[in-house]
């Protein structure tokens, strides 16, 4: 079983949840959301990465996953929630994680078996894959679809390269 950090980035709350897997099945370890004060974007940033970091202390990933970037409407958007990624990215790599990125269509098509799936739909699918009772915040759901999307696509590359065969991204 691998123990995965998936992160769903944001420049105000950043998802994370924690997963083991072994590719079929996956527990839920933790998930959750940062969220950070309404200070300027430079220490909005700090305290992305001191939280992802807090949470690779406490649960001890041996890899990272995070949503890429999509093109907002608003360019200033799209470039504040960039810094927050690499916020998060910098912190995991910091700690000596892989880092893996996903795009918002991949993620979806992997919980919910089709990439246009609405957010209502990855919440049912991560809960039910988890099995977990509670009700997730959007980013807390969204950040464990894309533990488990790495979890799931990982595993077939890992099972595509020991077949022999040969893998493009």
């Amino acid at each position: 079983m691998r123990r995965i950090l998936g992160i769903d980035p944001g420049s105000r709350v950043t998802g994370f949840g924690v997963i083991e897997s072994d590719g079929i099945r996956s527990s839920h370890i933790a998930s959750g959301c940062i969220r950070v004060s309404e200070e300027e974007l430079s220490l909005r940033l700090g305290e992305i990465f001191r939280g992802v970091a807090s949470v690779v202390a406490s649960f001890s990933p041996a890899e990272m996953a995070i949503e890429q970037v999509f093109v907002a409407k608003n360019a200033a958007s799209a470039l504040k929630l960039g810094q927050a990624r690499g916020a998060a990215i910098c912190a995991c790599v910091m700690a000596g994680l892989s880092v893996s990125e996903y795009t918002p269509r991949m993620i979806k098509r992997a919980v919910a078996g089709t990439g246009t799936a609405d957010k209502g739909q990855v919440q049912h699918m991560v809960k039910h894959i988890l099995r977990l009772e509670q009700q997730l915040a959007v980013d807390q759901a969204d950040a464990l679809a894309v533990a488990l999307s790495h979890a799931h696509s990982s595993s077939t590359l890992r099972a595509v390269a020991k077949a022999g065969g040969r893998w493009h991204r």
